[in-house]
C-alpha cells in the first residue's frame, strides 16, 4: 500500500463537504438535500463509483461548482467518496440534511480552509484515510477571545 496527499483545489470563498457513501443514487439524493435546505444555492456534487462502470457521477446547479467537484473527485479517486462544493450557503446550513441521506456513511470534513486529503492506494483501489483541515492552533483562547467569539456569532446571526 502507498499513501499520498491530495490538495483540495478551490477558491478561498468556496466551502465544501467531503464524505463517503455507498450507492449510485448518492448524487441525486444529495442534490435534493441541498436544494431542500437552501433553495437557490450554487453547488456541485461529484461521486466516485466503486464498482461496475466506476464512473464519476455528478449533479449540481452551478457550472463552476460542478467543475470543482469533478476535478477534485477525480484527483482523490477513492471509491464511494463524494464531494460537494458550494457558494451562497455554508456547510452548517446543509450538513445535517446530507448526513440524513440514507446511503451516506460518514463525513470526513466540511470546510472552507485549505485541506489535504490523505489517500491510501492498494492493488484493489483507493480510499480516504482522513483529512488535514487547516492549521494547528497558536494557543488557547483567553476571556477577551471568548468575548470576541460570542459577539461575532451573534453579529452574523448564528446565536440569539
Amino acid at each position: 500500500m502507498k499513501t499520498s496527499i491530495v490538495k483540495i483545489e478551490k477558491p478561498d470563498d468556496v466551502n465544501f463537504i467531503l464524505g463517503q457513501s455507498h450507492f449510485i443514487k448518492t448524487v441525486e439524493d444529495i442534490y435534493e438535500a441541498m436544494v431542500n435546505s437552501v433553495p437557490g444555492a450554487k453547488f456541485g456534487i461529484a461521486f466516485c463509483e466503486a464498482s461496475g462502470d466506476r464512473k464519476l457521477r455528478f449533479e449540481g446547479t452551478d457550472p463552476e461548482m460542478l467543475e470543482l467537484a469533478r476535478k477534485n473527485a477525480l484527483a482523490i479517486g477513492a471509491g464511494h467518496s463524494f464531494i460537494v462544493f458550494m457558494r451562497g450557503c455554508y456547510p452548517v446550513n446543509v450538513l445535517n440534511a446530507i448526513k440524513m441521506v440514507p446511503e451516506v456513511c460518514g463525513i470526513f470534513c466540511a470546510s472552507a480552509n485549505p485541506v489535504e486529503v490523505v489517500v491510501a492506494e492498494s492493488e484493489q483501489g483507493r480510499g480516504i484515510l482522513g483529512v488535514i483541515d487547516g492549521q494547528t492552533p497558536f494557543g488557547v483562547e483567553d476571556e477577551k477571545d471568548k468575548e470576541w467569539r460570542k459577539s461575532f456569532l451573534r453579529k452574523i446571526g448564528y446565536k440569539p
